[in-house]
């Protein structure tokens, strides 16, 4: 992070790292929406990114060590897949949204999620489906930032249990952070950092508010697990749409 970032901001940025690598490691997700809409407050896009693409990669390949004997390895292999050729027509097209775009789709797209009938959606198990997901999950991610509460319509039908779910989709999210990182630093604007013992301190923090979530999770019926994703996921979805309002309002 820049040096320039006072003391402040960087209890700010540190508690939110941590809170965000702690729902996103016992939920598989919504923890990346809170903590890329406080880095853009401070970065502008291509950096924040970068920046979110890094702590996030490690939050996640933490999670999928501390799961990784229930992760499924063909779900993910077709996701890499698909996840490839996106990106490679995305950096042809070389979209970069603004500020009040990606708070806005971070907010829709949650709630365009619950629109979507439930026989509408595919199942991540079904075959062809995992490729699919990848394609579409890397769009939505290079556009709003995050794709978690997309990615998560394809694993709604599944009959696989919550453990299952968090590791499989932690070593989907992690090669998306790579492919996010890679395409936001391509377009050569990211600030440097002044002081790299500031990333070094939030990849610590990520870790640490990962590895205190089996504790919950164990003690998480899968029930349980599903209604309080829901509930972040909205809660978070309602404040970034009014952050997005609020910025085309000011120009």
């Amino acid at each position: 992070m820049p040096a320039v970032l006072s003391l402040t901001s960087l209890a700010v940025l540190g508690g939110t790292i941590l809170l965000s690598s702690f729902i996103s490691g016992t939920f598989g997700m919504a923890g990346g929406m809170v903590l890329l809409g406080v880095l853009l407050v401070y970065f502008p896009v291509t950096t924040g990114m970068v920046l979110f693409s890094a702590i996030q990669f490690v939050a996640n390949a933490w999670r999928a060590v501390l799961w990784w004997r229930f992760v499924r390895w063909p779900i993910f292999a077709l996701y890499v897949v698909g996840s490839v050729i996106a990106f490679a027509i995305l950096r042809a097209i070389a979209y970069v949204p603004d500020k009040a775009t990606v708070y806005i789709l971070l907010g829709l797209m949650p709630f365009a999620v619950e629109l979507l009938p439930l026989r509408a959606r595919p199942n991540i198990e079904w075959p062809g489906v995992p490729f699919v997901t990848g394609f579409l999950t890397t769009v939505v991610q290079f556009m709003a930032g995050v794709g978690g509460p997309f990615l998560d319509v394809f694993f709604q039908k599944s009959l696989l249990d919550r453990k299952t779910t968090l590791a499989t989709k932690a070593v989907t999210q992690s090669f998306s952070h790579v492919l996010r990182a890679a395409y936001f630093g391509s377009f050569g604007t990211v600030q440097t950092f002044d002081a790299p013992w500031t990333l070094a301190g939030a990849i610590v923090v990520a870790i640490v508010g990962t590895s205190v979530t089996p504790l919950i999770i164990e003690r998480m019926t899968d029930h349980g697990f599903r209604q309080w994703t829901r509930a972040i996921i909205l809660t978070v979805s309602g404040i970034y749409l009014i952050r997005g309002a609020w910025l085309v309002w000011h120009g």
